[in-house]
């Protein structure tokens, strides 16, 4: 089981504690040299008066802006407390029993911008950067990840569903290879884009609070349909994944 999730715009800035200054130490350290890449291209994006362009955020978030420049010496938190708002309140991490968080950290990578691929217990330092923010002098941000993540996980789906909760942007830093397709679903929520973000945290938290390991999409959906409205729909031609509406139910 892969779980994806994507970050979220707003993150708990850490007071005191470790640091993160080495970001081959955190998982999946083969990414260490395009973090360090990002991390570098971030600071220095972040000290020019054109800022808020080049990351595409409100003038307003400059004290969030600064705090991208000094990312190796912030307090770092692990990623399970870094990443807030609607999609992680749904997740509940505080709220799974200790062989769910286990599952959890076992099974969800958060796909980040800045970091690449993070486990929840990974600890990192807040930080303002979206897959579609435009660095000077590196590529698109997705085209920059796409091989390295293909690397570090592709190997993670073994006989395991690819539950694919992230937004386009993040789809494309690491779409899971053709081979795969036919165990990768993405969850969509029908006529409810305000609730989706908490809909997909709902999904993820009932994946691992009751140890939901299908080898099938079509046995992930009925597995579901224990908490949800759940219909699945096959791929529309090959290399392409599976979709799940997946609705509260009663909503």
């Amino acid at each position: 089981m892969l779980i994806l999730l994507p970050p979220s715009e707003s993150k708990a800035e850490g007071r005191r504690g470790s640091r993160c200054t080495d970001p081959g130490a955190l998982s999946f350290p083969a990414l260490g040299p395009v973090r360090a890449r990002v991390a570098a291209a971030l600071a220095q994006a972040s000290e020019r008066p054109d800022a808020p362009a080049l990351l595409g955020v409100s003038p307003n978030l400059i004290a969030e802006i600064r705090r991208n420049t000094r990312l190796a010496t912030a307090p770092a938190v692990p990623a399970g407390r870094l990443y807030t708002g609607v999609l992680y309140d749904a997740l509940d991490l505080p709220g799974l029993s200790p062989a769910a968080k286990r599952r959890a950290t076992a099974w969800i990578v958060v796909v980040s911008a800045l970091y690449g691929a993070l486990r929840l217990s990974d600890r990192a330092a807040a930080y303002r950067l979206s897959m579609g923010a435009d660095l000077p002098d590196l590529p698109r941000l997705a085209e920059l990840w796409r091989p390295e993540l293909d690397q570090v996980l592709t190997p993670l789906v073994r006989r395991g569903v690819v539950v694919d909760c992230r937004s386009a942007a993040y789809v494309a830093a690491w779409p899971p290879p053709a081979a795969l397709a036919d165990r990768w679903t993405q969850v969509r929520v029908p006529g409810a884009s305000h609730w989706a973000k908490h809909t997909r945290g709902l999904v993820a938290h009932a994946i691992c609070a009751d140890g939901i390991d299908p080898r099938t999409v079509p046995d992930l959906a009925a597995a579901l349909a224990e908490h949800f409205d759940v219909a699945a729909h096959e791929p529309p031609r090959p290399g392409k994944p599976w979709v799940l509406d997946v609705s509260p139910r009663g909503s």
